[in-house]
């Protein structure tokens, strides 16, 4: 990577405005414990633990850690240490869980992760893993918008200035040609900073054309009549690309690593697990997330929201590295400084223990 420059922001304006952020909101609420996940009899502590706290969102792109936690394998995993669970709406919520030690692992998409990494100087996170690749989808309204080209002159939204999502949009509008300012979102398409739990109405009441929104608000959109236009999953090769890893402090990877190691194989295997039980797993999903935020996903969004994920235990560092470069092009960020912020080790010595191929971390990995 290229030698670290300043942000053109201060370091005030980013924590006000996160960069790199999902839509900004408080801590979430913790969890209820999973009555299915019971302590196995003789089961020792990891690591001398009583506890580990587990953050995740409480949406399907997080299906890893929602499943996990409903069917017990991070509590399995983990013997007499209980698993404790805290759900978030955003990122930079999540993200200060993890400074103060809320939380000591968490499940987050690409954009906090680097956000939280170049703001701490690479101090306060690693990526330890992957969780989930796609989701995420451009939904119009097919009277106003029939292609590609139509967008141009339109009302788009996004979560967040400067989340995954916006940032990726910004660079799929300059490569058309077309020309937006990225903080006031004017331009030969107008972008619409919203919510996602107010843009199916914004949508529905005619006030936005479309939106570039993550997994379940494009089914959401497509439920009240919105068409997808594109998958931004076609635009990155092998139709893969990060939009969800898995972070954990610094401080908690150094002093107890079997604990970190106990949940990466548990995520492993709750991602085999969803692989091979498609269905069960789908509404295990959707039993936790209703146990999380009071509602179930009804099945005309859950089902295609579930069929356009993908789980993987790989990170795509690659890609990750990629979205960095998306905001240094879209000119909200001079090149960060990414090395370091991945360290794989214990992945890959639990994928070798299973007999599966180890990850890459693209030449971001863990420095001496």
């Amino acid at each position: 990577m290229p030698a670290t420059t300043a942000l053109r922001r201060t370091v005030a304006v980013l924590a006000a405005l996160p960069l790199l952020a999902l839509a900004a909101c408080g801590y979430g609420s913790q969890a209820e414990k999973d009555d299915g996940a019971k302590v196995a009899a003789g089961a020792e502590k990891t690591d001398g633990l009583d506890s580990v706290r587990i953050g995740y969102f409480g949406n399907v792109t997080h299906a890893t850690a929602l499943v996990g936690n409903q069917k017990g394998f991070f509590q399995k995993a983990l013997g007499a240490t209980e698993a404790k669970y805290a759900t978030f709406n955003a990122g930079p919520s999540e993200i200060e869980a993890l400074n103060s030690g809320s939380i000591d692992i968490g499940w987050i998409g690409p954009s906090p992760s680097i956000n939280g990494y170049t703001k701490s100087g690479g101090k306060n996170l690693r990526i330890i893993g992957g969780s989930a690749s796609g989701g995420v989808k451009l939904v119009v309204n097919p009277d106003k918008i029939k292609s590609l080209k139509d967008v141009k002159g339109k009302r788009i939204a996004t979560p967040q200035l400067g989340n995954t999502q916006d940032v990726a949009f910004l660079n799929w509008i300059a490569e058309q040609g077309w020309k937006t300012d990225a903080q006031s979102g004017k331009g030969d398409v107008t972008v619409v900073r919203s919510d996602n739990k107010v843009t199916p109405d914004a949508y529905k009441s005619g006030s936005l054309d479309g939106a570039w929104v993550p997994e379940p608000t494009a089914s959401k959109l497509v439920a009240e009549g919105g068409k997808v236009l594109l998958d931004e999953s076609t635009l990155w090769p092998n139709k893969k690309f990060v939009i969800t890893n898995i972070i954990v402090s610094q401080k908690f990877l150094t002093e107890h690593p079997k604990a970190v190691e106990a949940v990466l194989k548990a995520s492993v295997d709750t991602n085999a697990w969803i692989k091979a039980n498609p269905d069960e797993a789908k509404a295990a999903a959707n039993k936790q997330l209703e146990k999380d935020t009071g509602k179930a996903l009804p099945a005309d969004v859950l089902d295609p929201a579930w069929k356009s994920i993908q789980l993987t235990d790989d990170p795509l560092a690659a890609t990750l590295d990629a979205q960095a470069e998306h905001a240094v092009k879209a000119g909200l960020l001079d090149q960060p400084d990414l090395g370091g912020i991945y360290d794989l080790t214990l992945l890959n010595k639990v994928l070798k223990a299973k007999g599966k191929p180890t990850v890459d971390d693209a030449g971001l990995g863990r420095r001496p």
